[in-house]
């Protein structure tokens, strides 16, 4: 269930998730952002990239090519949402960072509280 607040206009907050992800395909990304809204656990996927990426991983800096995801989902589906990404995800330790949206359109809010409904009422 999702609690919200209205601000002056249309804006509401609280409860609404916004969740990255990288992945090191363009074929993986829209199989996993496929898997993700198909079983419901947000309402869209963007897929954004190639984007350039430089991070540390066992001791050697990294220069590679990856893809985005930008999630948007509830904040009542973020433990499923992980355990989904860890289990689909070719990467050891996969890159799950997930910001609150702290206030949106109430017409966009409602579509996500819509398109995730059947997961957040179980």
């Amino acid at each position: 269930m999702i609690t919200a607040f209205r601000l002056k206009g249309n804006w509401v907050v609280k409860g609404y998730m916004q969740v990255m992800t990288t992945v090191p395909s363009a074929e993986e990304g829209a199989a996993l952002a496929h898997s993700i809204t198909s079983q419901r656990l947000a309402a869209g996927v963007q897929i954004i990239g190639p984007i350039r990426s430089l991070y540390w991983w066992r001791g050697a800096l990294r220069d590679e090519q990856e893809w985005q995801l930008v999630i948007k989902t509830t904040h009542a589906l973020l433990v499923a949402l992980e355990h989904h990404i860890k289990t689909n995800h070719s990467y050891e330790t996969p890159e799950i960072i997930a910001t609150e949206i702290a206030a949106g359109s109430a017409d966009y809010l409602d579509w996500i509280s819509a398109e995730t409904q059947r997961i957040d009422a179980s």
